[in-house]
């Protein structure tokens, strides 16, 4: 409707149309300087946008109420296109001071500045200590790591970690490495289940065959056959009329339209 206003023009058209005339012009003189930037006729040291209208301020100008005034440079710092604020921003590898100034950002010995130029960290071999960068002590059997969040090292395949030694994990005969970061640091051979510290030999029933599962005795029963714990057997499935064995083949269950009651399948009602 209004194609060569503003946007803080657009809000105060609306504005005036809810609250009046009167009120509009009270809130028109209560917006910031900011909210008029870039209206009016252009000043000095300002040139017209390259899109839409209105104008902004030369590089190393900044508004100042409707005229572009110089914008002072500290040491160590550079000019920027915001018409706004202090007009500048400090070189990589500085900050600025209240404002005023830019100071170099102090990194310690053993530590680079970040790509961002915003800060330090610390040279792998060594992790941050307040404003520091002391080495990282590596145990034997261990070597470092990138995870800033622990200790920079982790121990070698074989060892575990014990506060600040890696000491060497007892496999039983039968068994073998994991290589997980957590949980059992070995696991038992297929056909061998874990009993304690040990790997004991998987003993089969007829008409089972060994689980690779992690839980449960080591060994399943066939399909048609279900596992007799006292036993440690597998008995073959007796199905009831009306009914079909499951998914697993270890259980059964009623044909569709059929109930389960006392054992049987009947048909529902």
């Amino acid at each position: 409707m209004f194609p060569s206003l503003e946007l803080p023009q657009l809000l105060l058209l609306r504005l005036m149309a809810r609250i009046g005339l009167a009120a509009g012009l009270a809130a028109l003189l209560a917006l910031p300087a900011s909210a008029q930037m870039g209206v009016g006729p252009i000043p000095p040291n300002a040139q017209p946008r390259s899109y839409g209208g209105g104008w902004d301020c030369d590089l190393g100008y900044v508004l100042d109420g409707a005229e572009c005034v110089k914008v002072e440079v500290p040491e160590n710092a550079y000019a920027t296109r915001r018409s706004y604020g202090t007009g500048w921003s400090c070189h990589r590898g500085f900050e600025e001071v209240d404002g005023t100034s830019c100071s170099a950002i102090p990194v310690p010995e053993n530590a680079f500045l970040k790509s961002s130029g915003y800060g330090w960290q610390c040279e792998r071999g060594y992790w941050k200590d307040e404003q520091l960068c002391v080495s990282i002590v590596l145990p034997e059997h261990a070597f470092l790591t990138d995870d800033r969040t622990g200790p920079g090292w982790t121990c070698e395949r074989g060892f575990t970690a014990d506060l600040d030694r890696c000491l060497p994990i007892v496999v039983p005969e039968n068994g073998y490495l994991t290589n997980v970061d957590y949980g059992d640091a070995w696991s038992c051979e297929r056909g061998f289940i874990q009993v304690g510290e040990r790997c004991d030999p998987v003993v089969l029933p007829i008409n089972g065959f060994l689980d690779p599962g992690a839980y449960g005795p080591g060994w399943r029963c066939d399909r048609g056959y279900a596992p007799d714990d006292r036993e440690r057997a597998c008995v073959a499935i007796e199905l009831p009329q009306n009914a079909h064995l499951d998914d697993s083949g270890n259980r059964w269950e009623c044909d569709p339209s059929f109930q389960l009651s006392e054992g049987a399948c009947i048909l529902g009602r």
